[in-house]
C-alpha cells in the first residue's frame, strides 16, 4: 500500500480574501497513463487497490462545504475511491481527519460525476492534504479525473 504523491499544479484556485468574498474551489486533476500510474507524480508505478493519491493542499481554515468528482475517463473496472483529508503534522482532536469525509467507496471506473454524500460540516483548524484513496481493484489503464473542492476561507485560526 504505496502513497503517492501528485505535483502541485497551481491552476484552478481560485477565490481567496478579497472584498469579492471568501468562497473558494479548489480544483485538483488526475490523470493516469496507459499503465495506470499518476501522471505527474513522484512514481512511475501504476496505482494499486488501498494506494492513497496526494491530490494536493486544502488551507487552513477552509470551511469545507462541498466536493465533487467528475470522471471523464475511468479507471479500470470495479476501482473505488474514497475522498477525505489527512493532516501533514498529526491528527487534530478538534476536527479529526478523515480518509472518506466527502465520498466512501464511489465508482471511479464509470465516466460521471460523484458528490459529496456527507451531512457533516467542519473548518480545518490545520492545513491538511486532500486524499483519494483506492480500493476494488489496481487500475492499469489511462484515466482522467477531475476533483472540486468548494467551500469558505474563513484564515487562519
Amino acid at each position: 500500500m504505496a502513497t503517492i504523491k501528485k505535483k502541485p499544479s497551481g491552476y484552478g484556485q481560485f477565490g481567496g480574501f478579497s472584498p469579492y468574498g471568501n468562497v473558494t474551489a479548489l480544483a485538483f486533476f488526475l490523470a493516469t497513463n496507459a499503465s495506470g500510474a499518476v501522471i505527474d507524480s513522484d512514481t512511475t508505478v501504476a496505482v494499486a487497490s488501498g494506494d492513497v493519491i496526494d491530490l494536493g493542499e486544502l488551507p487552513e481554515g477552509m470551511r469545507l462545504d462541498d466536493a465533487q468528482i467528475l470522471i471523464k475517463t475511468g479507471m479500470t473496472a470495479t476501482v473505488t475511491g474514497s475522498l477525505g483529508f489527512k493532516y501533514v503534522d498529526g491528527d487534530s482532536t478538534e476536527v479529526p481527519q478523515d480518509a472518506a469525509y466527502f465520498i466512501n467507496a464511489g465508482d471511479l471506473a464509470t465516466a460521471g460525476r460523484l458528490r459529496a454524500n456527507t451531512g457533516k460540516l467542519v473548518t480545518l483548524p490545520k492545513a491538511a492534504r486532500l486524499i483519494l484513496t483506492t480500493g476494488g481493484a489496481a487500475n492499469a489503464k489511462a484515466s482522467d479525473i477531475k476533483v472540486i473542492v468548494s467551500g469558505e476561507l474563513t484564515g487562519p485560526r
